[in-house]
């Protein structure tokens, strides 16, 4: 029988291959012309050629579909949350896109999505970063090891920075917001300059994941914290290790500085906060005495002090058992967040300076207060004169207290204060839950107070069912506790209807209702339009694993775990009260089976209904009898998924042991068994009018199959697990697809034909890719040995544009010797006068040779520039360096031309320096290089002071000194305040004295 894929249709169009094909087709009497819609630009030619006798051969084309969109994703569970400089935005990592969301709007005002050809979990966003100042940038680290930096107010990505090996875990800038520090699961810790879009250095010395980073003295120092439990502090100017901290007995988790750059707290799994006091300079004294310590002047304290940024201030218990996920302070510093792994914040108040002494002399006091009466009065003054020595001496539950502790409904995933505080509390925390959801919070002295939430725009578990209204206007989503109704074309969500657990669902002919079968049993009849639950009826004792729309449209099918398939039909009835009347349904007829009905599906004709058993077969009975069919056999685990073609002719089966099997339903022969995915299968869907199939999986794939030839035609990836449900629109110019990631993708059919032969060596040109990439990783080598002690080395890493980068620049420097040498032998032959007009190559562009190469180079991306030299051979390496002279006359290329002559007198510097013919190329370059830089120096230089003078300018001529009027009166009230609380605690010890000297009179004493 002829199957409907040999029938010409806008998703196949047969396109012939060769070199004069509309000449072919018109010669061709037999053949029809192509469809007009067809009729574009023509893709790469396929490899068949005309046989000998001058017969073409037909390839099959087929339609490319592509990733269109993704949603339903508010916060994912890898990586931070941040909000951004001005407090109104939250960023939120939404899989492998960051998500922008309005805080009090509720609403996703921007997305920043990467635009790369690697898709799915290994570019998932891991961590998130923003500028401390005020600015506009963005870092955004993922699971591959890049990072990429953002612009969030025109939302497109400014640079890709690649360094790391593993996944990205943690991004600092400092204040300034020009260098930023990443960590990640390869142990290193890579310093950007984020101007510059060039990586600076590795710094290696952690035997274990990097957790967290901080940076002190205005950037010149780092601190950073791994699994192996231990802190370390690298002086950044000098690119070493200065301090290793050791003590915590497990693995540190979380780092923090407050603003005041006082206290570094660091959190693990163990019981304590600990928290360490900053040094910032060994002249430092100031600081020392703001945290209460003393600094002795010995020179010995000095020598053996020199290296210590951090000194141990103390420790103070924590109340929950969960180990440590996050410590931040908010940006004023008087409050610190510990959120532990679980359901639990604890916000602990930072007393500042003057508090603190008081708190500290309180304690004293009633520590004398204890004493025994029965003291001397020479002994009782010796007592008091040294505890007043003391009083400075605070200790860390001094400074920090526990003010609240915030308890949220489901497991806390990240936290991030907003930098801008509002007038009637303390700070505002965000926080982000692991079922999709971000919770607002205002945190006042007294308690804590959930403001506000964003949940509407995704499901809280995962997407079980998708389902398509019949003119694919409208998509309904089932999860565990909701029905949610979206714009497939948008992806906004319209509706969203309390219910069940749903596991499958269909809308009713009109879509105004719609069905869901819930785990229960029970089928719940939503009215769509109101967006309301209109009647829950209890069918089955088991939960209902398939609902099937019967052929006819009056009714459905169901089948259930209690080994009863049941046929519903439509009615409707009056709401008691009201003239209204609303969609019920009446089972019909059952169909007993012997064991679970997995998976159901109804034919076209409406002639047979298959039910897939959890016996590993497939009963196939005739719909208006009941007499039994067929029974398929063949799968070694359970049926998961079924359908029928739209013509009848074959039903394909999915299972959970991987295959997929298609059948001829007439005679219930296996046509073809195929190994799909790399687990189980856990839905197949037919395009209507077409033996096209889809197929998706636990795999996290979505594979595009013909049904005829058994060939896999497209493999698309995105999602980052589990993929539950499809569901694909009446024209077949769209699919959606659900899964555990709770993110729902559309996937649009392009005009873009493609042959299955190009794709297979598609396929097989990425595994090579993908096994090369394996080898510059030296998996299969033998390990490396540790790094040593606070080692360094290269910023960047070898990747499979570094190789390229590096083939494109040896072409060019050998066309432009090729042409080099073409120019002297033209010059040779116009000496003897047989020299004709000198034709230069097309390919250099009218362009120099030295001019060639210098284009070549500059094609290189920035932080690339040094993996691709450092592959470069000797001998072109040569050749590069003696273009140096001539680009440096040009100012705009004197950094790269700096970079280029630095990173290749590192990398062959033994081999330059016995290479007698370079000592006057080097010495030339060094006379030039420093000339040029110190000339671009002073540019630079007389800009910078122009800028300032205009500034001085219209600041002198507008209201610019009374801009921060606001600010200076709020310094001057405050130091008023500090001047009161001084005098008033002077005050207080010259009435304790008195009152000494009197209780000293006394005769009881």
């Amino acid at each position: 029988m002829p199957s409907l894929s040999s029938v010409t249709t806008p998703l196949s169009e047969s396109i012939e291959t060769g070199q004069n094909k509309s000449k072919l087709f018109t010669q061709s009497q037999n053949l029809k012309p192509l469809n007009p819609s067809t009729q574009k630009p023509q893709p790469k030619q396929s490899h068949r050629a005309f046989e000998t006798n001058k017969r073409f051969v037909m390839v099959k084309s087929y339609l490319r579909y592509e990733p269109a969109t993704a949603f339903g994703v508010i916060a994912s569970v890898d990586s931070n949350i941040c909000y951004d400089n001005s407090g109104k935005h939250l960023l939120a990592p939404a899989l492998e896109k960051v998500g922008v969301w309005h805080v009090r709007q509720g609403v996703c005002a921007k997305t920043l999505t990467p635009a790369t050809q690697s898709r799915g979990h290994s570019i998932a966003v891991t961590s998130i970063a923003t500028v401390p100042s005020s600015s506009c940038l963005i870092a955004s680290g993922h699971a591959d090891g890049s990072i990429r930096i953002w612009d969030c107010e025109r939302g497109t990505c400014e640079t890709t920075l690649n360094g790391h090996k593993g996944a990205t875990t943690v991004l600092r800038f400092n204040d300034t917001g020009s260098l930023l520090a990443s960590g990640s699961k390869d142990n290193d810790i890579v310093l950007w300059d984020v101007i510059g879009e060039v990586g600076l250095f590795r710094l290696r010395g952690h035997r274990d994941q990097v957790t967290d980073l901080a940076f002190l003295d205005a950037g010149k120092k780092l601190v950073s914290s791994s699994k192996d439990k231990f802190l370390r502090v690298w002086d950044l100017d000098t690119q070493h290790c200065t301090q290793i901290i050791g003590g915590h007995h497990s693995e540190i988790w979380s780092i923090d500085v407050d603003s005041e750059k006082r206290y570094l707290v660091t959190g693990s799994a163990d019981q304590e906060l600990r928290f360490y006091t900053i040094k910032h300079e060994i002249t430092d004294t100031q600081s020392v005495s703001k945290t209460g310590q003393s600094v002795t002047d010995g020179k010995d304290s000095l020598v053996e002090n020199k290296w210590e940024s951090l000194k141990l201030f103390g420790e103070i218990n924590r109340q929950s058992k969960d180990r440590v996920a996050t410590l931040r302070f908010n940006k004023s510093g008087n409050l610190l967040a510990c959120q532990v792994a679980g359901k639990t914040v604890e916000i602990y108040r930072v007393l500042d300076e003057t508090e603190s002494k008081r708190k500290a002399k309180r304690r004293l006091n009633r520590k004398k207060e204890k004493k025994s009466s029965k003291i001397v009065e020479a002994t009782e003054k010796e007592s008091t004169d040294h505890d007043d020595g003391q009083l400075t001496m605070v200790t860390v539950p001094d400074v920090f207290k526990l003010l609240q502790t915030i308890r949220a409904s489901k497991k806390i995933c990240s936290i991030s204060f907003s930098p801008v505080t509002s007038k009637n509390s303390l700070a505002t925390l965000a926080l982000s839950l692991n079922n999709n959801l971000l919770e607002v919070y205002s945190i006042d002295s007294n308690s804590t107070t959930k403001t506000s939430a964003i949940e509407l725009q995704g499901h809280r578990s995962d997407v079980r069912s998708v389902t398509l209204s019949s003119d694919s206007t409208l998509l309904m989503s089932t999860s565990h506790n909701s029905v949610k109704i979206w714009n497939p074309s948008t992806g906004s969500c319209l509706r969203t209807i309390d219910s069940g657990y749903g596991l499958c669902s269909l809308f009713v002919p009109g879509n105004k209702y719609a069905v869901i079968g819930t785990k229960s049993g029970n089928l719940e009849i939503i009215d769509v339009r109101s967006g309301i639950s209109v009647e829950t009826v209890k069918a089955h004792t088991g939960s209902v694993q398939s609902i099937v729309q019967t052929p006819d449209g009056g009714g459905f099918v169901t089948g259930s775990t209690d080994h009863d398939v049941k046929f519903w039909e439509y009615q409707t009835t009056k709401v008691s009260g009201q003239d209204s009347m609303h969609l019920t349904v009446s089972n019909v007829r059952t169909l007993p089976m012997n064991d679970d009905v997995i998976v159901l599906a109804v034919s076209p004709d409406g002639k047979h209904i298959a039910a897939a058993l959890l016996d590993c077969t497939v009963k196939v009975y005739y719909m208006d009898t009941f007499k039994f069919f067929l029974t398929l056999y063949g799968h070694k685990l359970p049926v998961l998924c079924m359908d029928i073609s739209s013509d009848g002719d074959l039903i394909v089966t999915g299972s959970a042991d991987k295959n997929i099997k298609i059948w001829g339903l007439d005679f219930g022969d296996c046509h073809k068994s195929i190994f799909a995915h790399a687990d189980s299968v856990t839905a197949v869907k037919f395009v209507r009018n077409t033996h096209y199939m889809f197929s998706v999986g636990k795999d996290r794939l979505v594979k595009y199959w013909d049904a005829d030839k058994f060939e896999l035609l497209l493999t698309l990836e995105g999602h980052h697990a589990e993929v539950w449900c499809i569901s694909i629109s009446h024209r077949g110019d769209f699919l959606v697809t659900g899964s555990h990631d709770r993110s729902i993708r559309r996937w649009d059919r392009t005009e873009e034909p493609f042959f299955l032969e190009e794709e297979k060596e598609k396929r097989l040109e990425e595994s090579f890719e993908a096994d090369l990439d394996n080898s510059l990783e030296n998996r299969y080598l033998p390990q490396q040995e540790l790094p040593e002690e606070g080692a360094v080395a290269v910023a960047g890493k070898k990747t499979q544009e570094t190789l390229t980068a590096t083939d494109s620049i040896i072409e060019a420097l050998d066309i432009a010797a090729e042409e080099l040498k073409r120019k002297a032998e033209h010059e040779e032959e116009k000496r003897r006068g047989k020299g004709a007009e000198f034709q230069p190559n097309i390919i250099m562009l009218g362009l120099s040779p030295s001019d060639y190469i210098l284009r070549a180079v500059s094609k290189v991306h920035t932080n690339d520039l040094e993996q691709t030299l450092l592959a470069l051979p000797f001998a072109d390496a040569l050749k590069l360096l003696s273009c140096l002279k001539d680009w440096s006359s040009n100012l705009d290329k004197v950094e790269l031309v700096c970079r280029i002559a630095t990173v290749l007198l590192q990398v062959h510097h033994n081999q330059l320096v016995a290479t007698t013919s370079t000592r006057p190329l080097l010495a030339l370059l060094r006379d030039i290089l420093h000339a040029r830089v110190k000339e671009c120096k002073d540019t630079l230089g007389f800009n910078l002071a122009a800028m300032d003078h205009l500034k001085q300018l219209m600041a002198s001529k507008s209201d610019a000194p009374f801009r921060d009027a606001k600010t200076k009166l709020l310094e001057i009230r405050s130091q008023q305040s500090k001047r009161i609380e001084a005098r008033a605690d002077t005050k207080g010890e010259k009435r304790k004295k008195k009152k000494q000297k009197k209780d000293d009179g006394h005769v009881w004493s």
